[in-house]
């Protein structure tokens, strides 16, 4: 690809947006193009630490809130704001770089962005939507909101089951969390409604996935109408991998790690973005004290306070335990002494724990999390889904039921290692010369051509 191509990326200031918009921007400027990555006017105010990486520039868009959002606004209003002030502010940055002298050839606008689609067609320019979530959560989206034979808004009930060809029945509780009737976010509806409905009126609606053909074969095959790309995993494959951390990391964390014996360490982390009750902290520390496995355990600076802290410091002097506020998660999936991970399915983390080869137990909290935690186990065996009780807690018992099916001696947990391994070779496999992976991303510069 000749270098006269100018790549705009725009992405929500998210901790699991950025790292794999900023891969996606690394592989463009490798391919000889440049590349502006651009996100909300707070965050960057509010960041230092963004990568230097040869044409690799970064640039802002408004999302109506640049001194910080009203805690009172509704989210369907905030939503709204954003689009207005995304939309004007968008045309703007484009106007301003074509002035430069640095007109933009090609736009890729991620999640909660669709409006950006229409900016782009204002300007004449070729675009496509980068799906950081799953292919199969895509394909659920694309299921209820086309209009061929989309399933929302359904008039006979409010929650319904979804079957994509080839994969098991998704419930009303394995489906994206906001699109049932009772979620605190279903207000976001309409934006993932004109997502879809956005890239049906483009004459060439072009979907790239973080993900691979491998793994989500099934899904892809699903979405008709489109061109879905998979050229995932985005996930720096360095040593010391460059990416951007929204919170200060703990390095201590490595020396701890290498002391524990090979596969022993349960590595725990719940993202950037769920807050878990206190009730459920309590319960998953219980659970692992239980299990008596070392556990590394990142609870952020926001959550670990007050009596959930008094309760959890009184007891982990005697146990082996550590607890941090944040850490690089691709170098502690990479340890040797971690062999299993207690997490919410967040896609970016069901993506690294299976190209390091790391079984799973899965704890979703919201949004796409269920679907992800269902194909762990069910479709992909790398892991197993924790069972909630009535109130919706994973109690201590079933993490400690689900760390021995994974960690322990039986049939089951060396089925699932196994699998591991198996992903782990095909998830490193894919990005190489020769991997699908690979092969759909020089397709896809040479569409470009």
């Amino acid at each position: 690809m000749s270098n006269r191509h100018h790549f705009l990326l725009l992405c929500c200031p998210g901790q699991g947006h950025l790292n794999p918009t900023l891969e996606l921007a690394k592989k463009l400027t490798r391919a000889a193009a440049h590349v502006t990555l651009a996100t909300t006017v707070r965050f960057l105010r509010g960041t230092t630490a963004l990568p230097a990486i040869d044409n690799l520039s970064y640039a802002t868009f408004s999302d109506g809130f640049d001194d910080g959002p009203d805690p009172t606004a509704d989210l369907a209003v905030v939503m709204s704001e954003t689009k207005r002030a995304g939309s004007q502010t968008l045309a703007q940055l484009l106007t301003s770089l074509s002035a430069e002298g640095r007109p933009v050839t090609f736009l890729i606008y991620a999640v909660l962005l669709p409006w950006a689609a229409a900016v782009a067609r204002e300007f004449h320019l070729p675009s496509a939507f980068l799906s950081i979530q799953s292919a199969t959560t895509f394909a659920i989206y694309h299921r209820y909101f086309n209009t061929h034979d989309g399933l929302f808004p359904d008039k006979t009930t409010p929650q319904m089951s979804i079957k994509l060809p080839g994969l098991p029945l998704f419930s009303p509780n394995e489906v994206p969390s906001f699109l049932l009737p009772d979620s605190p976010f279903a207000s976001v509806v309409p934006t993932f409604q004109e997502h879809i409905q956005t890239l049906e009126t483009d004459p060439n609606p072009l979907i790239l996935v973080n993900t691979f053909d491998e793994l989500e074969k099934d899904s892809i095959r699903a979405v008709d109408h489109m061109t879905v790309i998979p050229i995932g995993p985005l996930i720096p494959s360095d040593h010391n991998p460059v990416q951007i951390n929204l919170f200060e990391q703990d390095t201590d964390c490595t020396q701890w790690l290498d002391s524990k014996p090979e596969k022993s360490v349960v590595y725990v982390s719940f993202g950037s973005m769920a807050v878990l009750q206190k009730k459920q902290i309590e319960e998953i520390f219980h659970g692992l004290v239980k299990s008596q496995r070392p556990f590394l355990w990142v609870i952020r600076k926001t959550e670990y306070e007050g009596e959930t802290r008094d309760l959890i410091e009184a007891e982990l002097n005697e146990n082996d335990g550590l607890i941090v506020p944040w850490c690089s998660q691709l170098e502690v999936l990479r340890n040797g002494s971690v062999g299993c991970f207690l997490t919410h399915c967040g896609w970016n983390s069901v993506l690294e724990s299976l190209v390091e080869g790391v079984p799973v137990v899965g704890c979703p909290q919201l949004s796409d999390q269920m679907t992800n935690a269902k194909m762990v186990e069910e479709v992909w065996g790398n892991g197993v889904r924790a069972a909630v009780n009535g109130e919706g807690v994973v109690e201590g018992e079933e993490v400690g039921r689900c760390l021995e099916v994974v960690m322990g001696g039986g049939e089951r947990g060396e089925e699932i290692r196994r699998r591991c391994l198996e992903w782990k070779g095909l998830g490193k496999g894919t990005v190489v010369e020769g991997g699908s992976s690979h092969k759909n991303w020089e397709q896809f510069l040479e569409r470009l051509e």
